[in-house]
């Protein structure tokens, strides 16, 4: 046996070494589901596992300006209706978002209440009953395993046919070339290596899955915005005018992030890191997916921002019964909505 077959063999068992280990630590890290068939609750869990948190309070935006609790006005300035109260969880961390924020931009709302403890509670019970997986190191240490093995074994592959040529002239083209005798084993690394890359990305475990299917089969039939968004995060929302205003929102996450640990990085000992554990949006959600703008599984500290009432030096927006009118004030802005959208559905 000379050095290739040496080398064929260590190349083979650190493969299958690698892959045995990451394959054990993804079957570890996927929960076991608590009894037979774990079912979700409502239609927040169902945004929850459809978009994260994000999209979780993207319905309840959604059902919040369709009924007129809530106005908005361009460029994305919102003001909540006197006496308005949330009809669950999600809605009222959003009126909650409005009272204690310094301006009124919806992109801030939407960060605030993302990072509101009844909101982040719901992805603590869907993880809790085997729906979704929590995020954390064991995660990201699968997905780094993952993306090395098949990078490593691509590199070995290209590497090989060198050393295949180094074989046939040191050994006159006896014996199987080395390239044949590393090629199962490597592209067998390749696929291993990018499948549970992939898998480790997911949070849907395949029970959760299976629930998420079955309440879209049940409200298949509803085509109201609040429905949609709250089974398919804001791709499923169809509505143009409501559309106008929730994308650049979720889009601006990152930057109400930013501003938020700007803010508290200078506020000395009031900077303190809130823990946030569901930032990012799980699989199978849509235009809500963006993360909560930092890395590790917790966000930047502060109150987020969201509603201002109308006061000097910003916008703000009034209604009436008929839909909104904007009033600006020292700053001079001026805006105009139709939030009298009828939130019905497009066919």
């Amino acid at each position: 046996m000379n050095f290739f077959d040496l080398l064929a063999v260590a190349v083979w068992i650190g493969v299958i070494a690698s892959g045995v280990l990451l394959l054990r630590g993804l079957r570890q890290s996927r929960p076991a589901g608590l009894g037979p068939a774990p079912r979700l609750h409502d239609l927040s869990e169902a945004a929850f596992m459809a978009g994260g948190p994000g999209a979780v309070v993207d319905a309840a935006l959604v059902s919040l300006l369709c009924d007129g609790r809530m106005l908005v006005g361009g460029p994305g300035i919102v003001q909540v209706r006197p006496g308005v109260r949330g009809g669950d969880p999600a809605q009222r961390a959003v009126l909650q978002a409005c009272q204690g924020a310094p301006s009124g931009w919806l992109y801030q709302i939407r960060y605030a209440a993302m990072r509101d403890p009844a909101v982040q509670e719901t992805g603590d019970a869907l993880a809790a009953r085997g729906l979704i997986t929590t995020p954390g190191a064991r995660q990201r240490r699968l997905r780094v395993h993952g993306t090395a093995q098949a990078v490593v074994c691509g590199v070995l592959l290209v590497l090989s046919l060198p050393l295949t040529v180094a074989d046939f002239v040191l050994h006159e083209g006896n014996g199987v070339p080395f390239v044949a005798e590393v090629l199962p084993v490597l592209l067998a690394g390749i696929a291993v290596g990018t499948v549970a890359a992939s898998r480790a990305r997911r949070r849907i475990t395949p029970a959760g899955a299976e629930a998420l299917r079955a309440v879209r089969a049940h409200y298949g039939a509803d085509q109201s915005p609040y429905v949609q968004t709250s089974l398919f995060g804001l791709r499923g929302l169809r509505d143009p005018y409501l559309r106008e205003q929730l994308v650049p929102a979720a889009r601006g996450t990152r930057l109400a992030a930013a501003q938020s640990r700007t803010r508290s990085g200078g506020s000395g000992s009031a900077a303190e890191v809130i823990p946030v554990l569901w930032c990012a949006g799980s699989d199978g959600g849509g235009g809500g997916g963006t993360g909560c703008g930092s890395s590790g599984s917790s966000c930047g500290a502060g109150g987020g921002g969201g509603c201002g009432g109308g006061g000097g030096g910003g916008s703000s927006c009034s209604g009436s019964s008929g839909g909104s009118s904007c009033s600006s004030s020292s700053s001079g802005s001026s805006c105009s909505s139709s939030s009298s959208s009828s939130c019905g559905s497009s066919s």
